[in-house]
Protein backbone atom coordinates (compact mmCIF):
# COMPACT_ATOMS: atom_id res chain seq x y z
CA UNK A 1 0.00 0.00 0.00
CA UNK A 2 1.32 3.63 -0.43
CA UNK A 3 2.48 5.00 2.48
CA UNK A 4 -0.24 6.97 3.98
CA UNK A 5 1.79 9.98 4.93
CA UNK A 6 2.73 10.47 1.40
CA UNK A 7 -0.90 10.21 0.15
CA UNK A 8 -1.94 13.09 2.34
CA UNK A 9 0.73 15.37 2.03
CA UNK A 10 0.03 14.99 -2.10
CA UNK A 11 -1.37 17.79 -3.23
CA UNK A 12 -5.24 18.44 -3.20
CA UNK A 13 -7.11 18.16 -6.38
CA UNK A 14 -7.61 21.61 -7.82
CA UNK A 15 -11.88 22.46 -8.17
CA UNK A 16 -11.67 25.82 -10.33
CA UNK A 17 -15.39 25.41 -11.37
CA UNK A 18 -17.99 23.17 -9.55
CA UNK A 19 -18.35 20.02 -11.29
CA UNK A 20 -22.16 19.71 -13.01
CA UNK A 21 -24.97 17.75 -11.02
CA UNK A 22 -23.99 14.68 -9.94
CA UNK A 23 -20.84 13.94 -11.74
CA UNK A 24 -18.81 13.70 -8.47
CA UNK A 25 -21.77 12.02 -6.67
CA UNK A 26 -21.22 7.84 -6.34
CA UNK A 27 -24.12 6.20 -4.90
CA UNK A 28 -23.09 2.72 -2.79
CA UNK A 29 -26.17 0.69 -3.39
CA UNK A 30 -27.19 -3.21 -2.69
CA UNK A 31 -30.36 -5.08 -3.37
CA UNK A 32 -29.92 -6.86 -0.24
CA UNK A 33 -29.00 -6.12 2.95
CA UNK A 34 -25.92 -7.58 4.94
CA UNK A 35 -23.54 -7.27 2.51
CA UNK A 36 -21.12 -4.92 3.90
CA UNK A 37 -22.24 -1.47 1.81
CA UNK A 38 -21.98 1.24 4.51
CA UNK A 39 -18.68 -0.50 6.02
CA UNK A 40 -17.20 -0.18 2.47
CA UNK A 41 -18.59 3.45 1.48
CA UNK A 42 -16.57 4.08 4.86
CA UNK A 43 -13.57 2.75 3.54
CA UNK A 44 -13.84 4.02 0.18
CA UNK A 45 -14.63 7.61 1.98
CA UNK A 46 -11.54 7.11 3.92
CA UNK A 47 -9.30 5.68 0.92
CA UNK A 48 -10.05 8.72 -1.35
CA UNK A 49 -9.46 11.14 1.17
CA UNK A 50 -5.80 9.59 1.17
CA UNK A 51 -5.61 10.24 -2.20
CA UNK A 52 -6.01 13.91 -0.72
CA UNK A 53 -9.73 13.78 -2.32
CA UNK A 54 -12.14 16.48 -0.83
CA UNK A 55 -14.56 13.81 0.46
CA UNK A 56 -18.49 13.69 2.10
CA UNK A 57 -20.10 10.56 3.44
CA UNK A 58 -23.77 11.19 3.05
CA UNK A 59 -26.13 8.45 5.23
CA UNK A 60 -29.05 8.14 2.98
CA UNK A 61 -29.85 4.22 4.79
CA UNK A 62 -33.55 4.96 5.30
CA UNK A 63 -34.44 4.54 8.92
CA UNK A 64 -31.47 2.01 9.64
CA UNK A 65 -28.55 4.52 9.33
CA UNK A 66 -25.46 3.98 11.44
CA UNK A 67 -22.33 5.21 9.39
CA UNK A 68 -21.88 7.56 13.10
CA UNK A 69 -22.30 4.34 15.35
CA UNK A 70 -19.43 2.55 12.85
CA UNK A 71 -16.97 5.17 13.17
CA UNK A 72 -18.50 6.58 16.81
CA UNK A 73 -19.16 10.07 15.75
CA UNK A 74 -21.41 11.85 18.44
CA UNK A 75 -23.45 14.23 16.12
CA UNK A 76 -25.58 16.86 17.83
CA UNK A 77 -27.76 17.34 14.04
CA UNK A 78 -28.48 14.49 11.55
CA UNK A 79 -30.47 14.14 8.35
CA UNK A 80 -33.53 14.59 10.17
CA UNK A 81 -32.79 17.57 11.65
CA UNK A 82 -32.89 18.45 7.38
CA UNK A 83 -36.12 16.86 6.90
CA UNK A 84 -37.98 18.72 10.06
CA UNK A 85 -36.45 22.02 8.47
CA UNK A 86 -34.21 22.69 11.17
CA UNK A 87 -31.31 22.65 9.57
CA UNK A 88 -29.66 22.94 6.10
CA UNK A 89 -27.81 20.05 4.72
CA UNK A 90 -24.19 22.48 5.21
CA UNK A 91 -25.25 22.85 9.00
CA UNK A 92 -25.48 18.97 9.40
CA UNK A 93 -22.28 18.30 7.80
CA UNK A 94 -19.65 16.85 10.50
CA UNK A 95 -16.11 16.29 10.05
CA UNK A 96 -14.05 12.52 10.84
CA UNK A 97 -11.13 13.92 11.69
CA UNK A 98 -9.33 10.46 11.96
CA UNK A 99 -10.11 9.87 8.23
CA UNK A 100 -9.65 13.27 7.07
CA UNK A 101 -13.37 13.30 5.52
CA UNK A 102 -16.44 14.74 6.08
CA UNK A 103 -20.34 13.07 6.71
CA UNK A 104 -23.79 13.60 6.88
CA UNK A 105 -25.22 11.58 9.40
CA UNK A 106 -28.58 9.85 8.95
CA UNK A 107 -31.23 9.24 11.80
CA UNK A 108 -31.42 5.60 12.96
CA UNK A 109 -35.30 4.49 13.24
CA UNK A 110 -37.02 7.48 11.82
CA UNK A 111 -38.93 6.75 8.80
CA UNK A 112 -38.62 10.33 7.16
CA UNK A 113 -36.88 9.90 4.48
CA UNK A 114 -38.52 7.39 3.26
CA UNK A 115 -42.13 8.97 3.29
CA UNK A 116 -40.87 12.27 2.22
CA UNK A 117 -42.81 13.60 -1.05
CA UNK A 118 -41.35 13.28 -4.45
CA UNK A 119 -40.99 16.79 -4.78
CA UNK A 120 -39.20 17.30 -1.15
CA UNK A 121 -37.05 14.43 -1.88
CA UNK A 122 -35.67 15.65 -5.29
CA UNK A 123 -35.11 19.06 -3.75
CA UNK A 124 -33.12 17.22 -1.06
CA UNK A 125 -31.66 15.96 -4.10
CA UNK A 126 -30.85 19.84 -5.82
CA UNK A 127 -29.81 20.61 -1.95
CA UNK A 128 -27.14 17.54 -2.19
CA UNK A 129 -26.12 18.22 -5.15
CA UNK A 130 -25.43 21.95 -4.24
CA UNK A 131 -22.96 20.54 -1.25
CA UNK A 132 -21.42 18.38 -3.48
CA UNK A 133 -20.07 21.49 -5.24
CA UNK A 134 -17.82 22.17 -2.34
CA UNK A 135 -16.05 18.25 -2.60
CA UNK A 136 -14.35 16.04 -4.86
CA UNK A 137 -15.92 13.38 -4.14
CA UNK A 138 -19.15 12.65 -2.63
CA UNK A 139 -20.57 9.03 -1.42
CA UNK A 140 -24.06 8.22 -0.99
CA UNK A 141 -24.45 5.31 1.45
CA UNK A 142 -28.19 3.90 0.10
CA UNK A 143 -30.26 1.42 2.00
CA UNK A 144 -30.45 -2.04 0.93
CA UNK A 145 -33.20 -2.28 -1.62
CA UNK A 146 -35.47 -0.71 -4.42
CA UNK A 147 -37.42 2.19 -2.65
CA UNK A 148 -38.49 4.71 -4.73
CA UNK A 149 -36.13 7.29 -2.66
CA UNK A 150 -33.36 5.35 -2.87
CA UNK A 151 -33.62 4.99 -6.86
CA UNK A 152 -34.25 8.73 -7.12
CA UNK A 153 -30.87 9.57 -4.98
CA UNK A 154 -29.30 7.00 -6.67
CA UNK A 155 -30.51 8.01 -9.98
CA UNK A 156 -28.80 11.84 -9.31
CA UNK A 157 -25.41 9.67 -8.96
CA UNK A 158 -22.80 10.22 -11.29
CA UNK A 159 -21.68 7.16 -10.83
CA UNK A 160 -23.33 3.69 -8.85
CA UNK A 161 -21.44 0.96 -7.24
CA UNK A 162 -23.82 -2.33 -6.25
CA UNK A 163 -22.19 -4.14 -3.54
CA UNK A 164 -22.52 -8.01 -3.85
CA UNK A 165 -21.38 -11.45 -2.09
CA UNK A 166 -21.73 -14.84 -3.15
CA UNK A 167 -24.77 -15.28 -1.55
CA UNK A 168 -27.97 -16.41 -4.36
CA UNK A 169 -29.99 -13.91 -2.49
CA UNK A 170 -27.66 -11.35 -2.66
CA UNK A 171 -27.17 -11.96 -6.57
CA UNK A 172 -30.37 -12.14 -7.50
CA UNK A 173 -31.65 -8.84 -5.37
CA UNK A 174 -28.44 -7.16 -7.27
CA UNK A 175 -29.88 -7.61 -10.73
CA UNK A 176 -32.84 -6.62 -9.31
CA UNK A 177 -31.55 -3.21 -8.66
CA UNK A 178 -29.26 -3.25 -11.37
CA UNK A 179 -32.60 -3.97 -13.59
CA UNK A 180 -35.00 -1.57 -12.26
CA UNK A 181 -32.04 1.26 -12.08
CA UNK A 182 -31.26 0.32 -16.06
CA UNK A 183 -35.01 0.61 -17.27
CA UNK A 184 -35.62 4.29 -14.85
CA UNK A 185 -32.00 5.64 -15.45
CA UNK A 186 -30.83 3.92 -19.17
CA UNK A 187 -28.16 6.06 -18.77
CA UNK A 188 -26.68 4.95 -15.19
CA UNK A 189 -22.97 4.48 -14.94
CA UNK A 190 -23.08 0.96 -12.89
CA UNK A 191 -20.41 -1.10 -11.40
CA UNK A 192 -19.91 -4.05 -8.77
CA UNK A 193 -17.62 -4.57 -6.35
CA UNK A 194 -17.90 -8.05 -5.02
CA UNK A 195 -17.54 -8.39 -0.95
CA UNK A 196 -16.39 -10.83 1.52
CA UNK A 197 -15.24 -12.94 -1.22
CA UNK A 198 -12.61 -15.89 -0.03
CA UNK A 199 -10.48 -15.43 -3.21
CA UNK A 200 -9.94 -13.36 -6.01
CA UNK A 201 -10.42 -15.96 -8.40
CA UNK A 202 -13.76 -16.77 -6.15
CA UNK A 203 -14.91 -13.09 -6.59
CA UNK A 204 -13.97 -13.12 -10.03
CA UNK A 205 -16.60 -16.59 -10.42
CA UNK A 206 -19.50 -14.27 -8.51
CA UNK A 207 -18.94 -11.08 -10.86
CA UNK A 208 -19.43 -13.64 -13.62
CA UNK A 209 -22.34 -14.89 -12.82
CA UNK A 210 -24.24 -11.44 -12.14
CA UNK A 211 -22.57 -10.10 -15.50
CA UNK A 212 -24.03 -13.00 -17.24
CA UNK A 213 -27.65 -12.15 -16.39
CA UNK A 214 -27.18 -8.74 -17.11
CA UNK A 215 -25.71 -9.37 -20.39
CA UNK A 216 -28.69 -12.17 -21.23
CA UNK A 217 -31.42 -10.29 -19.82
CA UNK A 218 -30.51 -6.40 -19.71
CA UNK A 219 -27.99 -6.24 -22.99
CA UNK A 220 -25.62 -4.54 -20.32
CA UNK A 221 -22.11 -4.89 -18.86
CA UNK A 222 -21.57 -3.47 -15.96
CA UNK A 223 -17.83 -3.53 -15.30
CA UNK A 224 -16.08 -4.66 -11.84
CA UNK A 225 -14.47 -2.46 -10.20
CA UNK A 226 -13.40 -4.66 -7.71
CA UNK A 227 -13.29 -7.64 -5.68
CA UNK A 228 -12.78 -7.48 -1.90
CA UNK A 229 -11.53 -10.38 0.18
CA UNK A 230 -12.84 -12.02 3.56
CA UNK A 231 -10.78 -10.22 6.21
CA UNK A 232 -11.69 -11.01 9.94
CA UNK A 233 -10.36 -7.85 10.88
CA UNK A 234 -13.14 -6.04 9.03
CA UNK A 235 -15.20 -7.01 11.90
CA UNK A 236 -12.68 -6.14 14.50
CA UNK A 237 -12.50 -2.82 13.16
CA UNK A 238 -16.21 -2.36 13.00
CA UNK A 239 -16.87 -3.40 16.62
CA UNK A 240 -14.10 -1.14 18.26
CA UNK A 241 -15.49 1.94 15.80
CA UNK A 242 -12.62 2.83 13.65
CA UNK A 243 -11.90 2.86 10.14
CA UNK A 244 -10.26 -0.07 9.19
CA UNK A 245 -7.59 1.90 7.40
CA UNK A 246 -6.43 3.43 10.65
CA UNK A 247 -6.85 0.25 12.71
CA UNK A 248 -5.17 -2.34 10.19
CA UNK A 249 -3.69 -0.17 7.37
CA UNK A 250 -2.36 -3.34 5.88
CA UNK A 251 -5.08 -5.76 5.99
CA UNK A 252 -6.05 -7.57 2.68
CA UNK A 253 -9.70 -5.48 3.03
CA UNK A 254 -8.12 -1.89 3.58
CA UNK A 255 -5.80 -2.56 0.42
CA UNK A 256 -8.43 -4.04 -2.31
CA UNK A 257 -10.83 -0.78 -1.00
CA UNK A 258 -7.13 1.61 -1.82
CA UNK A 259 -7.44 -0.31 -5.28
CA UNK A 260 -10.80 0.03 -6.12
CA UNK A 261 -10.37 4.36 -4.96
CA UNK A 262 -7.28 4.41 -7.18
CA UNK A 263 -9.46 2.85 -9.80
CA UNK A 264 -12.66 5.25 -9.42
CA UNK A 265 -9.53 8.28 -9.77
CA UNK A 266 -7.97 6.68 -13.11
CA UNK A 267 -11.87 6.38 -14.96
CA UNK A 268 -12.33 9.76 -13.51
Amino acid sequence: MENQEELRTAPRSPLSRPPRKGRNMIAVASGKGGVGKTWFSITLAHALSLYRQRTLLFDGDLGLANIDIQLGLMVKYDLGSVISGGKTLNQVIHSYDKGHFDVIAGRSGSAGLASLPIGRLQILGEDLSTVAGMYDKVILDMGAGVEKPIRILSGMAGKIIVVCTDEPTSLTDAYAFIKIMTMQYPKSDINIVVNQANSLREGERTYDILLKACTNFLKITPPLLGIIRRDTRVRDSIRNQSSIINRYPTSEAAEDVLQIAKRLLANG
